[in-house]
Parts: C-alpha cells; sequence; structure tokens
C-alpha cells in the first residue's frame, strides 16, 4: 500500500465519523470551519445550561409554604440523580401541590372514622348510633342555622354538644318572634356555638355566656 493509499485510507476512517453536513459534498473533504462554528454553538449552549450543585448540601430548597422542610436524604438521591437546583426545587413544590393535601384528605378521613366509631360507641351500636344521627339531623335542620349544624356535625364533641341540646339540656336555637332584650343577637350566637370554647373544650364561663345569651334572646 502506498503513502497516498495509506493517506486516503485514513481520511476515509477519520471521515465516516463527521456528520455528513459538514462534509463537501463535491470534494468529500470534512469542512473545517462550519465543524468549527459548530462545536463554538453547542459550547455557548452548554455553558448556559443550569448544573447540578457540587454537592446536596448546596440545594437551596424553598419551603416557606410551612407544610414540610427540606429533607437531606431526598437532597442526596436528587443530587445522586444530577438533578439541578430547579428540578430539586420542582419536586418539592410537587409535593407541597399533590401530595400533602393527599395526606391532610386520608387523615381527614382516618380522624371521621374514628370520631364516627366513638360515636356508635358512646350510643350503644351501630343501630342506635343510626336512629340518633337521623334524630340529630331532622332537629339540627329544624333548629340551628346550617352553618352551626355543619360546624357541629363535623366532630365527636360537636355531634354530643348537639344531642345534649335535643334533649333539652342546653337551649336550642329557636327562631322565634321574641324582641331581643340582651346584648347578643342571632348571628353572634351562632358565632359564639362554632367556637371550640363552647361545643369541644366545654369551657364553664363561656358555656354561661352562651346559654345567657339564648335566654336573653329568647326568654329560655
Amino acid at each position: 500500500m502506498t503513502n497516498d493509499q495509506k493517506h486516503n485510507e485514513e481520511e476515509n476512517l477519520l471521515n465516516a465519523d463527521v456528520p455528513k453536513k459538514f462534509i463537501n459534498a463535491e470534494t468529500g473533504e470534512v469542512q473545517i470551519d462550519l465543524l468549527a462554528k459548530s462545536y463554538n454553538e453547542l459550547e455557548k449552549h452548554l455553558s448556559k445550561m443550569p448544573k447540578k450543585p457540587k454537592t446536596s448540601e448546596d440545594y437551596c430548597i424553598d419551603c416557606s409554604h410551612g407544610m414540610f422542610e427540606a429533607d437531606a436524604e431526598i437532597n442526596q438521591r436528587l443530587h445522586d440523580k444530577g438533578f439541578t437546583q430547579d428540578q430539586a426545587q420542582e419536586v418539592y413544590d410537587l409535593a407541597a401541590e399533590k401530595m400533602v393535601p393527599m395526606v391532610h384528605e386520608i387523615s381527614a378521613d382516618y380522624k371521621a372514622d374514628a370520631e364516627v366509631e366513638k360515636l356508635i360507641n358512646h350510643f350503644g351500636g351501630a343501630q342506635a348510633w343510626k336512629e340518633v344521627s337521623r334524630q340529630l339531623l331532622s332537629f339540627g335542620q329544624k333548629n340551628l342555622p346550617e352553618d352551626v349544624l355543619d360546624n357541629l356535625s363535623s366532630s365527636y364533641e360537636g355531634v354530643i354538644a348537639l344531642h345534649r341540646m335535643m334533649k333539652g339540656d342546653e337551649p336550642s336555637l329557636q327562631r322565634a318572634n321574641a324582641k331581643n332584650t340582651g346584648q347578643v343577637n342571632d348571628a353572634e350566637l351562632s358565632s359564639m356555638m362554632r367556637d371550640p370554647k363552647y361545643w369541644k373544650e366545654k369551657d364553664p364561663a363561656y358555656i354561661a355566656k352562651v346559654t345567657q345569651g339564648f335566654q336573653n334572646l329568647y326568654g329560655k
């Protein structure tokens, strides 16, 4: 093999790895100027691309929503996968947007089930609770504003307070034509009944204040 043949073979092998757009279709030679220009543009593009931090501790995660905080183990796993700062932040943002509300919903459902179980035990079984709940709903719809009824029926303590009202142990919030001679009006009493101090904490002083308000407003 002559030197020229050897040179041509080496050149052909080299050109085989070069994209066709950089090879002159007529001469078969590599167009160095186009190749250099493309390389420079690629370098510029790569220099603008976000880079992952040197270590996972360099992530600056914004958790100002207060629902959770950045986790070192999670950050390390994200860093091992090559996540940039923006990509890591997006993972946390998605968790706050999608996962946390889902967990809260599941937790609320679990709490509701537990509250119902307590009521079933309190009233002596599922069948007894079914009848009591029917009576409470009927009583509440007749005697309480809708928002107050919703608030009371959302917890064990609220249902027990509603049951005491139905039995007459506490004054009911009936609509009446009685003249308001007290210092609180109907809307204020409704608001006071929504306060946990009345239906959950059972603050004696607060309960007395609500009871006095009923007596002043309705004469009961």
